[in-house]
């Protein structure tokens, strides 16, 4: 299999494991990812009256926060649950859906565009950063996060609990090829943009802990968010529950008084401006 058909079967996996996932996404997941929203927003230069682009908008946090900011806000997303959702949630947003690298606008039409943990849903990343120069005008600005290679405690805790369980990752989860793949860190996703054309570049890894409840965050991977949440849900539920005693043995060290987890994390943003 070629690079080419390595990345659109990569993208049509993503399309199947997001399906249906709007609702227990918004629940779990969005709770952590909107934590480098404001951030992602300023990198770009979304103020009012910017005509702002967010790709992937999920469950519409960042599309909130730019409409909040007086910005002209269009989102899209590849999954139709999602659209519905953000439609309901930010209605002062122009909500379609749409598939990278492909989207349906024309050239230059928005003055910065957004990817809050996209670029590492796509089978060709540095195809999907080009479409987002395409369709900023000359001037504007294009800011993006990723999770980091490699992974801080919280996501690295999901693949200790499956390996401590002895789970097998399905042979059916493809990966992005290793030729159109990029170093998942500061150095390397401010390349990627570099090679985009970009110009202007800001690149930081930032950290936080991210608080939630012992059974909301097992929700998410239980219900088949993301890629390790998809390997749980593949399981028997005799596996299922193994893997939960191993949950359940590791967060206890991240347990507080409140009776909430502390997971520590981060995330890399980087930004640069269109020539």
């Amino acid at each position: 299999m070629n690079a080419a058909d390595q990345a659109t079967t990569f993208d049509a996996h993503e399309r199947r494991l997001w399906t249906g996932r709007a609702l227990a996404y918004e629940r779990t997941f969005a709770k952590l990812c909107a934590y480098p929203a404001p951030m992602l927003l300023d990198a770009a230069g979304v103020h009012a009256g910017v005509t702002a682009l967010d790709v992937g908008t999920g469950s519409g946090t960042v599309a909130a926060l730019a409409c909040a900011r007086g910005a002209v806000v269009t989102a899209v997303d590849a999954e139709r649950g999602m659209v519905e959702l953000t439609r309901r949630r930010v209605p002062a947003a122009d909500v379609r859906h749409g598939l990278l690298p492909d989207l349906p606008f024309p050239d230059g039409v928005f003055d910065a565009a957004v990817a809050n943990f996209v670029i590492n849903h796509v089978g060709d990343p540095a195809a999907a950063l080009g479409e987002l120069r395409r369709l900023v005008r000359p001037g504007g600005r294009i800011a993006v996060t990723v999770w980091p290679h490699p992974p801080p405690p919280l996501q690295r805790l999901w693949w200790q609990a499956i390996e401590a369980a002895g789970a097998r990752r399905p042979d059916s989860v493809p990966r992005v090829a290793a030729e159109l793949d990029f170093e998942r860190s500061t150095d390397g996703l401010t390349r990627l943009l570099s090679d985009a054309a970009l110009t202007e570049l800001t690149g930081e890894t930032i950290t936080w802990e991210h608080r939630a409840a012992p059974d909301e965050w097992w929700s998410g991977a239980v219900n088949g968010i993301g890629t390790s949440g998809l390997i749980i849900a593949s399981q028997t539920p005799e596996m299922i529950a193994q893997i939960k005693g191993h949950y359940d043995r590791l967060t206890a060290a991240y347990l507080g008084s409140d009776g909430l987890l502390g997971l520590p994390t981060a995330a890399v943003l980087a930004a640069g401006r269109v020539g």
